[in-house]
């Protein structure tokens, strides 16, 4: 086992890793109160972050095409009733897709949960890519370029939002002139994660976030099994780089984030990497270093969590809300380490 406490070197080149924090995402809440009691448990377990996904579509042959899971509540207001529940852990959105919401507006909300939040919020925002839900709810479904470019004008706009003086923003996409924006946030814009696993929006996220999420490439527009092939341990290698050439000279001072979205908890390892390597058309070595995946006991997933640690620099890792209570021994073993 590796030593937990002690100084590590990465491909980041700053010498010291940050130190680890755990994620929860969560996409469906059977009451109000079991919505509450969620974000509650993950605060009280060790987590850093509870946070919520962006989809709209509920059940139906829109959504069952595209083998995506439903999401009950909408992002904004469920954030504001968990940063309500709560008091210590951060409530985020992993991602805000722009395309779904007015930019002005979207502005205007994330100050208003930034001014509740009192410094607990992570501002998530990604360029979209769920083609199958643009269409289903009749928003135009534009080239990948003219999605990434809308992202980027729209983060001006929330740094301005954000910031002292009259809004003065006229972009090819985005427009706000002639007002402040409000409220005022006394502790100033909240940290913006972008996320993508592309070159172009990996490179952005490099100069714009202050947190890169690593994920598929999803340039198709739907989301299927090929998916995972898209992220494999050279592939990531690969995404590092397109993060550290967007970032130039602050590449050190951003934090790498990833979901561990195939993670078993399990004292037979190998037969469970070899299982589910089958089912993607890997192999089970391949599959047991791919970074989305976890397998194996606390211990040995603590181990591969510090070796991807020292190879990419990854410190933040988000679970499924159905991992809950499986990955708690982790997030109590290494969540701050």
């Amino acid at each position: 086992m590796g030593d937990w406490h002690g100084e590590a070197t990465d491909q980041r080149g700053a010498g010291v890793t940050r130190p680890f924090r755990f994620g929860l995402q969560s996409f469906n809440a059977t009451s109000p109160q079991a919505w509450r009691d969620q974000a509650r448990h993950a605060e009280a377990l060790g987590f850093s972050t509870f946070s919520v996904a962006d989809h709209v579509l509920g059940p139906g042959p829109a959504l069952a095409a595209m083998g995506h899971p439903v999401q009950d509540v909408a992002a904004v207001p469920a954030m504001a009733v968990a940063l309500e529940a709560t008091s210590t852990i951060s409530i985020g959105s992993r991602v805000f897709c722009t395309d779904y919401r007015q930019p002005v507006m979207f502005a205007k909300e994330l100050a208003t949960l930034a001014f509740f939040a009192e410094g607990r919020l992570e501002i998530g925002i990604g360029a979209g890519w769920l083609q199958g839900e643009y269409e289903a709810m009749g928003t135009q479904w534009d080239p990948a370029g003219v999605r990434i470019d809308r992202m980027v004008e729209t983060i001006g706009l929330i740094r301005a939002h954000f910031a002292e003086g009259e809004l003065d923003v006229h972009g090819t996409y985005v427009h706000a002139t002639g007002f402040e924006g409000v409220p005022k946030v006394p502790t100033g814009l909240p940290p913006i994660m972008i996320g993508g696993g592309a070159p172009r929006v990996l490179g952005i996220a490099g100069r714009e976030a202050d947190i890169v999420s690593l994920n598929f490439n999803n340039s198709s527009g739907k989301i299927g099994p090929t998916s995972i092939g898209t992220s494999t341990a050279e592939l990531t290698a690969q995404k590092i780089e397109w993060i550290r050439a967007g970032a130039g000279d602050r590449f050190d001072d951003l934090e790498l984030e990833i979901a561990a979205y195939f993670t078993t908890v399990t004292d037979e390892g190998e037969e469970t990497t070899a299982k589910m390597a089958g089912m993607f058309g890997m192999t089970p070595e391949e599959f047991g270093r791919h970074p989305h995946a976890l397998i194996g006991s606390v211990d040995a997933i603590c181990d591969q969590l510090v070796e991807r640690r020292e190879t990419y620099g990854i410190s933040y890792v988000t679970f499924a809300a159905r991992m809950v209570d499986a990955v708690a021994p982790i997030v109590e073993r290494l969540a701050g380490t």
